[in-house]
């Protein structure tokens, strides 16, 4: 996670990348991907791409890329990219439908 947080330019950041090796939270989160395409080629206990906004340890937004055709949100990212979510944080999200 040190390097991915380097690469990022994230060291010394607010940001704190984190590994969950057993799936841990990614389960207590309910965020595994159980969808039958990736574990067809052998990606198990992959966690769904999401992301969360937490204040003060209360989630205050979740957001998941996960589209039926893109259950792991690899295609789709946006929802769960930075830009997306300054937007949830500063209330100025745009409401689509799916």
């Amino acid at each position: 996670m040190g390097a991915w947080s380097e690469n990022q330019g994230a060291d010394d950041s607010l940001l704190s990348f984190m590994a969950d090796p057993y799936s841990t939270v990614t389960r207590a989160l309910d965020m595994e991907l159980i969808h039958p395409g990736p574990k067809s080629v052998g990606l198990i206990n992959r966690c769904k791409r999401f992301a969360l906004h937490v204040v003060d340890g209360e989630v205050k937004a979740v957001r998941v890329s996960e589209k039926e055709n893109d259950p792991a949100g690899d295609d789709f990212p946006e929802d769960t990219c930075a830009p997306a979510m300054l937007e949830v944080i500063s209330g100025t999200e745009i409401k689509s439908e799916l």
